[in-house]
């Protein structure tokens, strides 16, 4: 499946009087559009079965990482801001029987009581920060609750130049998926409005639950705004943050970032 700009774990809702509601008002949804995407599980759940201690993941979302990650044997927990999200996260864990540890909290200014071997942040979601101050809030509050020589990891949408390209208010559809229970095709459609000045995109995104004839049977509105971070400022943020060392990759397999990539992974060390 390939990455998802505007419905990822990134993005904050708009707001005003004629805002839409955010795409994390609903667990259930999310899981039925997202809950398929596996490309990055192996690669989270490796790190945190490598690590030499506990582990946290921000923005655990529904469990799509974390209950793989307790699956795996690992003494992990999460932070999650979106309350649905929880309540979706905690029906699945009882679902599988696994014994789950999350709360709320917001990944700028969280507070665990123990320090962890690898903090992780999947799925995109470092782009819920839209300003300066919170991305280096975010960074500094995960290198306060690591481990000396415990590692950050996570991912971001990279700004290549196709994206930088597309064109400005047109609907794409993202995917399609069939409906766990009716096998009905389930699509996201994603209408994007880029500022390259403020480097943020704008989504309108609409759920469409099609019919036996192809038609839009229900359709769910949504909307999202999300910054995207260059590689020189993530190096920079990353070091006003406090870290020394980090490595920077265009994808989970540790290929080069290039212009052409459309992730940047990122690991940082605590010394």
């Amino acid at each position: 499946m390939d990455r998802v700009e505007g419905l990822t774990r990134g993005g904050r809702p708009a707001h005003g009087a004629n805002a839409l509601p955010s795409p994390y008002v609903s667990g259930d949804l999310y899981d039925l559009v997202l809950g398929a995407y596996t490309e990055d599980i192996a690669f989270y759940v490796e790190h945190a079965r490598a690590a030499d201690g506990p582990a946290l993941e921000l923005g655990c979302g529904t469990g799509r990482v974390l209950l793989p990650t307790i699956e795996a044997g690992v003494d992990i927990e999460g932070i999650e801001i979106a309350p649905a999200m929880l309540e979706r996260l905690a029906r699945s864990a009882a679902e599988r029987g696994l014994a789950v540890r999350a709360a709320r909290g917001d990944m700028r200014r969280f507070a665990r009581p123990r320090r962890f071997a690898l903090v992780t942040i999947p799925f995109n979601a470092f782009v819920h920060n839209l300003t300066p101050e919170d991305q280096i809030a975010t960074l500094s509050c995960c290198r306060e609750h690591l481990l000396p020589g415990g590692r950050l990891v996570f991912d971001v949408m990279y700004p290549n130049v196709g994206m930088l390209a597309d064109d400005d208010g047109v609907p794409v559809l993202e995917l399609e998926v069939p409906h766990p229970e009716t096998g009905l095709p389930v699509q996201l459609w994603d209408t994007r409005t880029q500022d390259p000045v403020a480097q943020t995109q704008h989504s309108l995104i609409e759920i469409r639950e099609l019919d036996a004839a192809g038609a839009a049977a229900a359709r769910h509105h949504f909307e999202t705004t999300l910054r995207w971070v260059h590689r020189a400022e993530m190096e920079l943020l990353l070091r006003i943050a406090g870290f020394a060392r980090w490595s920077l990759a265009g994808d989970f397999d540790g290929e080069p970032l290039t212009d052409d990539s459309v992730v940047m992974v990122v690991t940082a060390w605590r010394e």
